[in-house]
């Protein structure tokens, strides 16, 4: 009996798989907007019927494409960071970010399927949460790190305005990462310019006006990273980070 379910669930797998994969394809050709499931359906050579006992709507698929997309670019950022030279801050935290890049551009629907333009009439559940934190995650490892070495500068540019402030000490709270409100602020900040950097790659925005790409990037994290404070310098150079 174990053997006939355990071959049923291989079966589910590999057709599930199969959707899937096509549905990634429909999101190169038509984008996520026009996402069908009977559309997948046709290409697979189905009745799309048989499709609703694996997804038994479209907003279902799209959720499972969604998921997969961030376990994937997160996974690809925590790797980097494992990767990286754990004694440079700024070097680990500019592999996670390159690492990030060469996901997107080599999967761009996938990209812009979730850090794109919303999808009319889909609201993604409360499940993507985690998977969609990991690369901040990552990032704030780096920095996390560097505060336990001592090496964790003050974060540059203007005093943090106090409601600004109130919102970061929350979600230092919600999620136990033990950062001053400032340093979360500029976090959260870095985080969005680091998408808005590969976005504006991905959908064409840098045309005739970047052209050494790799480069630029590299320069615009080196940046971020100072902004919440990270230095490749030694322990004593750097300035206790504020006070939460």
């Amino acid at each position: 009996m174990s053997t006939i379910r355990g071959a049923r669930e291989r079966a589910r797998a590999e057709i599930t798989a199969a959707i899937k994969e096509e549905a990634r394809r429909q999101l190169a050709r038509e984008g996520a907007a026009r996402l069908s499931l009977r559309a997948v359906a046709r290409e697979l050579g189905v009745v799309s019927s048989a499709l609703y006992r694996y997804f038994p709507n479209r907003d279902e698929l799209l959720t499972a494409l969604i998921l997969d997309a961030y376990d994937a670019i997160g996974s690809t950022a925590e790797r980097a960071l494992a990767a990286a030279d754990g004694d440079r801050p700024v070097a680990r935290w500019r592999a996670v970010c390159r690492a990030v890049r060469q996901w997107a551009l080599a999967r761009p629907h996938e990209y812009a399927l979730i850090y794109g333009s919303p999808v009319p009439g889909y609201s993604a559940p409360e499940i993507t949460v985690a998977p969609a934190s990991r690369v901040a995650l990552a990032l704030v490892a780096v920095v996390r790190d560097a505060r336990a070495a001592g090496v964790l500068r003050e974060p540059a540019g203007p005093p943090v305005p106090r409601s600004v402030a109130e919102d970061a000490e929350l979600l230092t709270a919600r999620l136990g990462l033990d950062l001053p409100a400032p340093v979360t602020a500029a976090l959260l900040a870095a985080w969005a310019e680091l998408f808005g950097l590969i976005g504006f790659e991905i959908f064409g925005q840098f045309n005739r006006v970047v052209e050494a790409r790799e480069e630029f990037f590299d320069h615009a994290v080196a940046r971020l990273a100072g902004t919440v404070g990270l230095t490749d310098g030694d322990r004593e150079s750097a300035a206790p980070p504020p006070a939460s």
